[in-house]
């Protein structure tokens, strides 16, 4: 083979090492939040002793893109009864991939953590919420509301945040009303905000 010959093949060899080795060390981009299309809110009302009564009953929210990416959620209206107490249950699911997230928040329980904010529940709140998941971890998928027998107002919002490898430890970061969340680190898997009616 002639020298010319040998020349060009191996600049030819050089130049395809370049490329590929710069294809490989290009990053990945990851991303670790859940992608959510459906959140839905279960009500149970409860009696004083905390036994169950009546039937349940629920309001959604979606958005076939995902709820924290797509511009036009459909949120439904959250009615509640003055005076009332009830077991609200989250549920949440991936209609992208068909994956229920819920059972992942709860295997998950250390790295996840609802937390309740918006005018329902701060200045001056109508509703309250009490952690009421079992064990040891604080998660939100169930919970105690409470609703105000005599507010100054019968409209407001909630405001519901998913966050995402947060530290539980951090001072405030075990009360679902804590509105400095983000100091806990971690990040937002949800931020949805539904509207709340008293009758």
């Amino acid at each position: 083979m002639k020298t010319s010959n040998k020349l060009y093949l191996i600049a030819l060899a050089l130049v395809s090492f370049t490329f590929t080795s710069c294809e490989s060390e290009d990053p990945v981009i990851e991303n670790d939040g859940e992608l959510i299309t459906d959140v839905t809110l279960t009500f149970h009302e409860l009696d004083a002793s905390g036994n169950l009564v009546g039937d349940s009953f629920d309001f959604t929210a979606s958005d076939a893109e995902g709820i924290e990416i797509g511009t036009t959620p459909n949120i439904e209206t959250v009615m509640l009864e003055k005076g009332k107490t009830y077991q609200m249950t989250i549920d949440v699911f991936n209609s992208v991939a068909n994956e229920d997230i819920t059972e992942e928040i709860k295997a998950e329980g250390e790295a996840h953590q609802f937390y309740f904010l918006g005018s329902a529940f701060n200045s001056s709140p109508f509703l309250s919420y009490q952690y009421n998941d079992g064990g040891s971890e604080l998660i939100g998928l169930k919970g105690k509301l409470t609703v105000q027998q005599s507010p100054g107002f019968n409209n407001a919002n909630m405001q519901i945040i998913l966050r995402h490898d947060l530290d539980k430890s951090f001072p405030g970061a075990s009360n679902p009303n804590f509105e400095e969340y983000v100091k806990a680190g971690g990040e937002s898997d949800l931020d949805i905000t539904f509207p709340v009616v008293l009758k």
